[in-house]
């Protein structure tokens, strides 16, 4: 599919390797071109400088034995046992009244949790496990440290705009929470927005973003009918912005080339009933995406990319 949000026009080809899997972008400035090429070839430096005010600088947990897929997004769990990360009160600004609830993916601890993860939930359409370990780089860069960190530094931004900001898990909590205790979460909060972080773990080649956006369900204790519309115009939006800040093209391995897939079998999207949206940043089983994905600087420009798709949905 391709994008149809306001900062899209249709994709373009780019090179005959990626055909309809890169889009070409009204805003695109020369920095965003400049990114882009880096993306092509080298995948950018994996060091943490240049990282920003929100930078999370605590060493990571041992790397998942395995890759975990984000649909990944496994199922509930019980009640809540650590309260949600609020934020510090929301400075002025034009999202002033706005709440933002970001959803990092995973827990560090969930791979000492082994038991509890794997516990079946209820996800309105069938059961999954309450979570996953997540995935890693092939240097043992894990998903849960990159998701953590990005939402700090997302945290930090949008709390610049005013918005009242929450956390899901803040690496507070020994595992979790849950899929279905994450979509609670926001829900509690009468989120305006919610945007759970990932990075897949595909096969080494697979380069690219996706932006997974909720299927109309009704089952059980779920039914999305409401939040598919302006869940897609958040997720068109968080995807025109992160192409225009990080340079980073659509996936090359998942949906048709336009970075926008649409899923019914998530807990975290199907339980929810306030606009939600996944994003997964890039691929860390691919050498390339991993030196991006484990670069602090690139970390920022995630952030920052994410952070104004937000802006640009609550500010209409």
């Amino acid at each position: 599919m391709s994008y149809v949000g306001p900062d899209f026009e249709p994709p373009q080809n780019r090179r005959p390797r990626r055909g309809p899997l890169t889009v070409a972008l009204a805003a695109l400035v020369p920095g965003a071109l400049l990114g882009w090429l880096v993306y092509e070839t080298v995948g950018g430096p994996g060091d943490d400088g240049g990282s920003g005010q929100a930078t999370v600088r605590s060493s990571p947990p041992a790397a998942s034995s395995a890759p975990s897929d984000d649909a990944k997004e496994p199922g509930a769990s019980p009640e809540p046992t650590a309260t949600p990360s609020a934020s510090a009160p929301a400075a002025s600004g034009p999202l002033k009244g706005k709440v933002v609830v970001i959803d990092p993916g995973h827990n560090p601890g969930n791979f000492q949790h082994a038991s509890e993860i794997n516990r079946k939930v209820n996800i309105g359409t069938n059961s999954k496990e309450c979570d996953t370990t997540g995935t890693s780089t092939n240097d043992g860069y894990t998903e849960a440290k990159f998701t953590l960190d990005v939402a700090h530094r997302m945290r930090t931004l949008l709390q610049k705009q005013g918005a009242t900001v929450k956390l899901t898990q803040d690496g507070d909590r020994p595992y979790g929470p849950c899929v279905d205790e994450r979509a609670r979460i926001g829900n509690q909060a009468k989120a305006d927005a919610v945007v759970s972080i990932h990075a897949d773990g595909s096969g080494a080649g697979n380069r690219g973003f996706h932006v997974i956006l909720p299927g109309s369900v009704k089952a059980g204790a779920a039914d999305t009918r409401a939040i598919v519309g302006p869940s897609r115009d958040l997720g068109e939006r968080v995807a025109g912005r992160f192409v225009a800040v990080t340079g980073s093209a659509p996936s090359n391995y998942v949906g048709d080339g336009g970075g926008l897939v649409t899923r019914k079998d998530l807990g975290g999207l199907n339980l929810s009933t306030v606009p939600k949206v996944f994003i997964e940043c890039g691929n860390m089983r691919d050498s390339k995406d991993a030196a991006l994905l484990t670069s602090g600087a690139w970390r920022q420009k995630a952030a920052q990319g994410i952070s104004e798709g937000i802006v640009s949905f609550l500010r209409g």
